[in-house]
């Protein structure tokens, strides 16, 4: 396992992301219009609400008023995905704009296009279908939810973006979206695990979005296995956000159903982190589960694996609170993932391989389409602890780098993940453990 016995100073920001394009004025996210802890309650549409039919024509929208019975301006949603998660997202959208009257009824959903074995177009069948026959099969999204296969479309007039794309796309799509995202008050929403890392140092997705786009973006992670959702099992998930609740509480209304329940959480960075980090350690446990290790040593590679999200996270942004971590996002969404997820279910096949097949051609295997995120996520952390010199001070993100990296064997996930931090490295770090 690499280490730095002369670790480089921490020379570069917390967070540093591409250059903004000039191309949009950035409004000032810290001015909060209402005081904190406003709630908006919102009358439920009339039961003669028209449908739009599923096209993409923009005369489906413009039927529908663009004013409420109460002056309140309507928000039109756009998902930008539509992978497994991103149709449960949309499913789960469309079901409560046809309640609300502050939305409009139709839910754009952008789908990458593809063309399935029967020579027709994804986006095709799921406009007649009203289900994603690869990515969700027999669950209908609802009848409000069209698919659109061309991006900029798809977000036009749009003031609600929903971003749920692997996040290794992500900065392409925001390249392909500046100047595209017309009007005041937009706001948009991550719920993307994973993070960009340049030579300047890391970024959260959110803020690529803010910074590429010019908006706001909250974030919205948790225990959300998608397809257990999908047939609405009870699921929790948790809202990050800066300084506007009544933004957050907007969202909190937008995503909750009686068997979805969303919580709000002043902390960006805690929740995302959250929702990033625990896929590395989703993939500890699915090396123990291959291993056929057992319980007790599980429990400890996630008890080990919380710590370091932990003190990763504190240690990059001193703002990320404690309570966060118990929150849907934090334990339970570790708990979750390293249990069901597609993140542990690959690891285990690699491992019970020996680490001979590659963890990209398990991926192609098993998940028929859907990307792996855990791999990708710790050779980004480990980038970040190789240029500060942090190696030792996280074992286990460090050793699952270097399985995945093929530099070490499967058994090594206990061997060097029960070595204690380096505390040494990072002053004060030992009280993050």
């Amino acid at each position: 396992m690499e280490s730095s016995k002369n670790p480089p100073p921490a020379s570069f920001p917390s967070q540093t992301c591409p250059p903004s394009p000039p191309k949009r004025e950035k409004k000032d996210f810290n001015t909060t219009n209402q005081q904190e802890g406003t709630q908006l309650v919102e009358d439920e549409k009339t039961a003669d609400t028209q449908l739009p039919s599923s096209n993409n024509s923009d005369s489906n929208t413009l039927q529908q008023q663009e004013e409420d019975d109460k002056g309140t301006k309507k928000s039109r949603v756009t998902v930008i995905g539509s992978g497994n998660w991103g149709s449960v997202a949309s499913k789960l959208i469309a079901s409560n704009t046809l309640k609300l009257s502050s939305f409009y009824d139709e839910v754009r959903m952008w789908v990458f296009e593809e063309i399935l074995p029967s020579g027709e177009k994804l986006t095709d069948v799921i406009n007649r279908t009203n289900e994603n026959v690869k990515y969700l099969p027999g669950i209908k999204l609802g009848k409000n939810v069209v698919a659109d296969p061309d991006l900029e479309h798809a977000v036009k007039d749009a003031n609600m973006l929903v971003f749920v794309t692997p996040h290794q796309f992500m900065e392409g799509i925001c390249k392909r979206l500046v100047g595209k995202i017309k009007g005041e008050g937009v706001e948009a929403i991550s719920l993307i695990k994973g993070m960009e890392v340049k030579m300047e140092g890391p970024c959260m997705i959110s803020t690529l979005i803010t910074e590429q786009l010019g908006i706001n973006c909250c974030v919205l992670m948790g225990a959300n296995i998608a397809n257990e959702i999908a047939v609405e099992k009870f699921s929790e998930a948790t809202v990050g956000y800066r300084k506007d609740k009544e933004i957050a509480e907007r969202w909190v209304r937008l995503f909750s159903t009686p068997y979805f329940l969303v919580t709000p959480v002043q902390d960006v960075e805690g929740v995302e982190l959250c929702g990033t980090l625990k896929n590395v350690v989703a993939i500890a446990a699915g090396l123990v589960d291959g291993l056929d290790m057992g319980n007790n040593t599980k429990a400890a590679i996630m008890r080990i694996g919380l710590r370091e999200m932990r003190a990763f996270s504190k240690l990059m942004f001193s703002s990320v609170k404690d309570s966060t971590f118990f929150e849907s996002c934090g334990v339970a969404d570790l708990i979750t993932t390293c249990l069901g997820g597609r993140n542990r279910k690959v690891a285990e096949a690699f491992a019970r391989n020996g680490g001979k097949r590659s963890f990209d051609e398990l991926e192609a295997e098993l998940l028929q389409g859907q990307k792996l995120q855990g791999v990708s996520t710790a050779r980004e952390v480990y980038e970040v602890l190789s240029h500060r010199g942090w190696q030792e001070l996280f074992p286990l993100f460090t050793t699952v780098h270097e399985i995945s990296a093929g530099r070490l064997p499967p058994t090594a996930i206990v061997e060097y993940s029960e070595h204690k931090p380096k505390f040494s490295l990072v002053e004060g770090s030992d009280k993050y453990y």
